[in-house]
């Protein structure tokens, strides 16, 4: 059974990765040029080295290598082989003229064609240079520093109504400390107007820290942010951060980042010229009657500790526990740091 499997699987890796190189059975079309090397036949199909050597490089560099010397030749071409084999006996069976192998074939055409057309269009208009990367980098070095602790407040309430009547309290002006010395259930903190002092990371919950760790120093969350002890408010009040990252650590991270951005302009300008020129019709009616997605049914996960609303019967201690925190915007290089994405990453 392992072995059957394990034939099946390689034959799988086998197919997709050349997809595109597949020969139509004896319909394939001849290279123009001096007729190669024929390795193998299946019926009246020929194998030649050209079609050896065109697939295989297909395949990514370390799948390459498990076909390397005489006895990966061989293997890649018994592979070949059975693809043949199967695929005669598809044809055989008619699977080609099933009409939803038909709409796969039709949908994989759409896609692969976009990809093509996407490729063209767009990567060019992507390039990044190595001076992009380094201007970016002198400019935002700030964003490179890592960051060791963050100093915070909170305004603690029971459900995200009450939370969002905070926030818009303090749109009208109201004073967050104000706020949560009235509102927050974390009657301790709230003395200090909601303050919790320094915590790093793992020493909240994720959820928390992941808020603060993307907001700047004086920014208060823009929306509730939701823990195992309800609704929190959060204001960063303050950040001890340490040394600038060298460049050479972060310059593939940027290279990806400014690369991904441009992909974008360029994928929603170019989109945007094309759907100029057709007539486009939504019709909102229709697509209010479509049916709801049913939402997944998942099972509970384990509780996680947050902040922990300080009570005066508690003795006034405080209980913190957060897991990883998104630093904001920051790249990470000894124990915390802020990279472009905002990803906290370890020290490799």
């Amino acid at each position: 059974m392992k072995k059957f499997l394990s034939v099946f699987f390689m034959l799988a890796f086998i197919s997709a990765a050349l997809v595109s190189c597949s020969k139509k059975g004896a319909e394939t079309v001849k290279e123009a040029g001096p007729k190669s090397p024929v390795l193998a036949k299946v019926g009246a199909v020929e194998i030649t080295q050209s079609d050896f050597d065109r697939e295989i490089k297909t395949l990514p560099d370390y799948a390459q290598q498990m076909f390397e010397g005489k006895a990966g030749r061989e293997k890649f071409l018994e592979e070949l082989v059975k693809k043949e084999v199967l695929y005669q006996e598809a044809v055989k069976k008619g699977i080609e003229k099933n009409p939803d192998f038909m709409k796969k074939m039709e949908e994989f055409k759409k896609l692969t064609m976009v990809q093509e057309l996407l490729e063209k269009e767009i990567m060019s208009r992507a390039k990044v240079s190595d001076q992009d990367v380094k201007d970016y980098y002198e400019k935002n070095k700030a964003d490179f520093a890592t960051t060791s602790q963050i100093k915070a407040s909170h305004i603690l309430v029971k459900t995200e109504e009450e939370a969002v009547k905070v926030l818009d309290r303090l749109k009208k002006g109201e004073k967050f400390e104000a706020i949560a010395k009235k509102e927050s259930l974390d009657k301790q903190s709230a003395k200090n107007g909601g303050d919790i002092g320094y915590f790093s990371k793992g020493q909240v919950v994720p959820e928390f820290e992941k808020a603060a760790a993307g907001m700047k120093v004086g920014e208060v969350s823009s929306a509730p942010v939701k823990t195992s002890y309800g609704y929190h408010i959060i204001k960063v009040t303050d950040r001890k951060t340490g040394p600038v990252i060298e460049f050479d650590r972060v310059k593939e991270i940027i290279a990806q980042r400014l690369s991904g951005e441009k992909q974008k302009e360029a994928f929603d300008s170019y989109v945007s010229e094309l759907k100029k020129g057709q007539k486009i019709e939504i019709f909102k009616d229709a697509l209010s009657k479509l049916p709801e997605a049913k939402e997944k049914t998942q099972a509970p996960a384990a509780p996680e500790k947050a902040v922990e609303p300080r009570d005066d019967a508690k003795g006034g201690g405080e209980t913190k526990s957060i897991e990883e925190a998104k630093p904001r915007d920051g790249a990470k290089a000894g124990n915390e740091t802020r990279t472009p994405e905002g990803a906290a990453q370890k020290k490799k």
